[in-house]
Parts: structure tokens; C-alpha cells; sequence
């Protein structure tokens, strides 16, 4: 039983420092705090309608603030 217990604290630990060196890469991109980019990129969504058979994707409108963020984390060479 312990060993299901340890597991599973492990892949938790995991999974936390993961996020923790996910936040700090998009920080150090960025130049903008971690919950600034949050707070710009939530709004973001996409739909995708069925109606009849048809499906129809309407991708989100993003602004410029928007769209430097997301340049900047997916920048390539830094």
C-alpha cells in the first residue's frame, strides 16, 4: 500500500517543479511576472460548432499585447 502512496507524492513532486520551471522559462521570456501573463492569455479561447454534420472552428481575436506575449514564449533562440 505505502508504495502506491510514494508514487504518488513523487509524481505530484513532479509535476509541481515541472509547472514551477515552465513559469520561470515563460517569465524569463517574457520580462512580465508570471500572473501578468496569465491574466493576458486567459481570456483566449476557441470554439468549435457542429451543427448538422458541419463543424465550424472560430479561433480566438488576439491583440497586440497578446500576440507579443505568445511571440516571445514561443521564440525559438533567445
Amino acid at each position: 500500500m505505502f508504495h502506491h502512496v510514494k508514487d504518488s507524492i513523487e509524481a505530484h513532486l513532479t509535476i509541481v517543479f515541472t509547472a514551477l520551471a515552465v513559469s520561470r522559462e515563460v517569465q524569463a521570456r517574457t520580462g512580465h511576472a508570471i500572473r501578468h501573463v496569465i491574466r493576458k492569455l486567459r481570456p483566449l479561447r476557441s470554439a468549435t460548432i457542429a451543427i448538422n454534420g458541419a463543424r465550424q472552428t472560430f479561433p480566438p481575436a488576439i491583440g497586440s499585447d497578446q500576440s507579443d506575449i505568445l511571440d516571445k514564449i514561443l521564440a525559438r533562440n533567445r
